[in-house]
Order: C-alpha cells, then structure tokens, then sequence
C-alpha cells in the first residue's frame, strides 16, 4: 500500500512538472513573438526616419528644439531685455527700436511665418506615417477576417462531422462564415456619416469610417 502511494506521489510530480514545462514553453514563446513584433515596429520606424529628406530633417530637428523649455526661457529673455533697452530702463544701453518695437514685430512676424512652415512640414509627414499605419492596420484587419472566417468554417465542419449541439442557429452561423464585401461595408459606413446629425461648428472627419472592419458582419445586417 506505501509503494503503491509512492508511485502515485511521483505520478502527481511528474504531472506537475510537465505542466509546469509547458506554461514555461508558451510562456517563452508569447515572449518571443513579443520581441518579434517589437523589433519589426523598431525596423519600420528607423526606416521611415531614415527615409526623410533634408528639408524633413531640419523641420523635425527645429520644432524639437522649439518645443523644449530652453528656447522658452529664450524668448522670455530676449524680449524682456529687448523692451527694457527700448524702454530705456537699463542704463549704458541706448534704445536702438523704440516703442511701438516695428524691429521687434517685424523679426517674430518673421520667425512666426517661418516656424509655421516648419510646422506644416512635420505634419505632413506625420500625417503620412499615420496614413501608412493606417493602411496597414486594415490590411491586417482584413486578413484577420479572413482567417476568422475560415476557422469558423472548418469549426463548422468539425461540429458536423461530430454531430455536436451548438448553441447557434444554422443561419446565424451560415451569416457568420460569409465572406465580408468591404465595399458593402465602406459604402454602409459613408450613409450612415451622411445621415448622422452634424455639430457645430467645423466639421470634423467622423471616426466611424476608421472602425476596424471586424465589426463588418454586424454593420452589414
């Protein structure tokens, strides 16, 4: 009998160390394809900083250095010192654009027009990254679905095949396996932004056309 304990002991240990193997497995695995998925995000975008003109790289590299706390506390003490020489308020230092300040204005109406430009040219390739994003996110969206419905189809045919209850009816499930037409599907988007009530003041590009298409098969009903 305490042989026979034993060897059901080291049956449970055994057990529980080949579970134990295989969490440690998938564990390692998840992890993998997580290492893969961030180096291919890394690879792309070095690509695209890579890929940038002259004119791209020196916008970015201004508005960087715009935006930081230095070029703040630069402007603060240029036209604090700028108004106070004018206004002759510091001594030794004769007013060289006395008030209304017409160099003062012109110079930051300048570097206003200029940094605008800047601006505009950092957004329009930012907008073209999101773009790219986005055209690749719907076209893994759209592979998705197409796994999907071929794993719904050969779970279809399993159940047939074992004769099993599913809780779905024959229609819902027939509706479930159909091909999603992304035309359908765009066009279906596009009345339903049309019909939707607009707000106030500037229209704004509705959300709604940016869903991804995994609700497809609802929206079509």
């Amino acid at each position: 009998m305490h042989s026979r304990d034993v060897v059901a002991t080291r049956k449970r240990a055994s057990g529980a160390s080949r579970a134990a193997a295989a969490d440690e497995a998938e564990l390692d695995s998840s992890t993998h394809a997580l290492d893969e998925n961030i180096e291919a995000i890394k690879t792309w975008q070095q690509a695209s900083i890579h890929h940038r003109s002259r004119v791209e790289h020196l916008s970015d590299g201004i508005i960087r250095i715009i935006a930081g706390g230095p070029a703040l506390l630069f402007h603060v003490v240029w036209f604090g010192f700028w108004i106070l020489a004018n206004l002759e308020l510091l001594p030794g230092i004769p007013a060289f654009d006395p008030f209304p300040f017409q160099l003062l204005t012109m110079t930051v109406s300048l570097e206003a027009i200029f940094l605008s430009l800047f601006v505009l040219a950092s957004q329009n390739r930012m907008t073209h990254e999101a773009d790219k994003r986005a055209n690749l996110d719907l076209q893994i969206n759209l592979l998705t679905e197409r796994e999907m419905t071929a794993v719904l189809r050969l779970l279809q045919d399993i159940a047939h095949h074992l004769d099993v209850k599913v809780s779905l009816t024959g229609e819902q499930i027939s509706d479930l396996v159909k091909k999603t037409d992304v035309q359908s599907l765009a066009d279906r988007m596009e009345e339903l932004d049309e019909s939707s009530p607009q707000p106030d003041g500037p229209a704004t590009p509705s959300t709604a056309t940016r869903r991804r298409p995994q609700a497809g098969r609802n929206a079509l009903r």
